[in-house]
């Protein structure tokens, strides 16, 4: 069946921030009553493709044309003139708004002659929207902040349906949804094609992409490196398209001993964020936690530092067992975190190095409660030289220090406790090649001495080159552990992706993807 002409048509995008190619020349067309997927890592450029469309970044190069005809889309409202709605990851609904308010925002009925709003009309309109859209109820006085994330998604949604949209792009609408709700989506969005709308649907998920749509299109560092009928594709092409060759990491961990469990976690929860998490980890042990967004993995660090809420399962330390009710309390029992954002979360960025530094060890350098300064100049002398932080002295704040040297003084304040369990989220991110390989060096030696590391990241290189094991999580569930000398970045990717799932290939039976050796 020959297919239709493309309602849409991006055509060699190219797109420069700072000196920096986002995108350089992407091309893919969108037909009416198709869903046509974007696949691609993070930094791959499928953001800046979506704002482009949008209206909000104008591109370098490169045309647009809209039923055959060339367009300038050089604005949101312009994108919206031309029949063109996204709908974003991040949900640009105001909390303090009811449904009805958010939905008709700008277009408000009001009394003839008047300018009060007609709020009973308001609520008509904003409950007849929703019920068409997805045939369910929402109560239309309800506030944005008392809606569920699948709620909040509607509202979105139906908001874009109201202008009547030609063509409709989802930016990532699962990420926070649990299972059945994307179900309900995915009904939805199917029901929206069947409609006659163009559909261009962005997920990392590549169940999703299967399951859903007609045509994908795979971008990596910018390009558009695949372009495949989806009943034709098997997942691992999709798989090798977007990861490429992975540059091979600096160092690699040798296998080391190690001791006795120190860690176990039992049917660990956090409502919307994960569910029935188990596992344990050993003394020596560097454990890697990778997913993609959404996925739950840096929420589940975040609960073993006592930063989640509504908690329930139970975890186990040094044979104790408890559960981190706080910061305060994780420390307390031996626990370090560092936080993916140093500059908010992590560091002081007016305060000195030294006062950085030993901020967490104040009352062991403290006499009859005053600092003995010899000791804590010692100290901190001994952290920079431990870990290389290269600073023009002790007193020089933390703020004129590179990234990678601020993030070492987060982790050597850290080091400074002793503790028995660390937790780095995305401990490399923004650092250089020189200091990675000392961030790398200093947790082997962390591990050597006993103590436990866990490591949540995105990086694969760094995942494969500093982890024993890697604890893979998807839509809040542990779906895979991989013994990281017997994986790669092709497996790891595939259970973290949702790849795992049987995908026929066009004319022959296929095999779980999630298996890939």
């Amino acid at each position: 069946m020959a297919s239709n002409p493309p309602l849409l048509t991006l055509s060699h995008i190219s797109k420069t921030f700072y000196g920096v190619p986002a995108l350089r020349g992407v091309s893919l067309s969108l037909e009416a009553g198709s869903i046509h997927g974007l696949i691609g890592h993070n930094g791959a450029g499928k953001s800046t493709l979506i704002n482009i469309l949008g209206g909000i970044y104008p591109a370098d190069s490169g045309d647009v044309t809209l039923a055959g005809t060339r367009v300038t889309i050089d604005s949101p409202r312009a994108a919206q003139a031309l029949g063109i709605e996204i709908v974003h990851q991040d949900r640009l609904l105001a909390p303090t708004l009811t449904v009805a308010e958010s939905l008709l925002l700008g277009e408000e009925p009001r009394f003839s002659g008047l300018p009060l709003l007609h709020r009973r009309r308001m609520r008509h309109e904003a409950r007849l929207a929703i019920q068409t859209h997805f045939a369910m109820e929402l109560d239309p006085d309800r506030l944005i902040a008392d809606l569920s994330v699948a709620e909040q998604q509607v509202v979105q949604i139906t908001r874009a349906l109201r202008r009547s949209p030609r063509i409709l792009v989802f930016d990532e609408p699962t990420a926070a949804l649990a299972r059945h709700e994307a179900t309900s989506l995915f009904t939805a969005v199917q029901a929206l094609r069947q409609r006659g709308l163009a559909i261009l649907y962005v997920s990392h998920y590549l169940d999703e992409i299967i399951e859903l749509c007609q045509q994908v299109t795979v971008l990596r560092d910018g390009r558009d490196v695949a372009q495949h009928t989806v009943s034709q594709v098997h997942v691992r092409q999709l798989i090798a398209a977007m990861v490429g060759e992975m540059p091979q990491a600096g160092i690699k961990r040798t296998p080391q001993a190690t001791g006795k469990t120190l860690l176990q976690v039992q049917d660990l929860s956090a409502a919307g964020r994960f569910q029935s998490l188990s596992f344990s980890a050993r003394e020596g042990e560097i454990l890697g936690i990778t997913g993609l967004l959404g996925s739950g993995g840096k929420a589940l660090l975040r609960a073993l530092f006592g930063l989640e809420h509504g908690l329930s399962g139970t975890l186990n330390l040094k044979g104790r067992t408890f559960l981190p009710r706080s910061p305060r309390d994780a420390v307390a029992r031996g626990i370090a975190f560092v936080p993916e954002d140093r500059r908010v979360n992590g560091i002081a960025l007016d305060l000195s190095v030294r006062e950085n530094l030993v901020v967490t060890i104040l009352d062991t350098l403290a006499r009859h409660g005053v600092i003995d300064k010899r000791r804590e100049v010692a100290r901190v002398t001994e952290n920079i030289a431990a870990l290389k932080i290269r600073t023009p002295g002790i007193e020089a704040p933390v703020r004129q220090l590179s990234g990678g040297n601020q993030q070492k003084v987060v982790l050597a304040k850290w080091l400074n406790t002793g503790a028995s369990l660390y937790l780095l989220d995305e401990p490399t991110v923004g650092v250089d090649i020189a200091a990675k390989a000392e961030i790398y060096r200093e947790l082997e030696q962390l591990a050597a001495d006993g103590a436990l590391v866990i490591i949540f990241s995105t990086d694969l290189p760094e995942l494969q080159a500093i982890t024993d094991r890697i604890l893979v999580l998807a839509r809040g569930e542990l779906v895979r552990t991989l013994n990281t000398p017997d994986t790669d970045h092709h497996e790891i990717l595939a259970w973290a992706s949702g790849g795992n799932v049987r995908q026929t290939v066009a004319g022959e039976g296929g095999s779980a993807a999630g298996s890939l050796a």
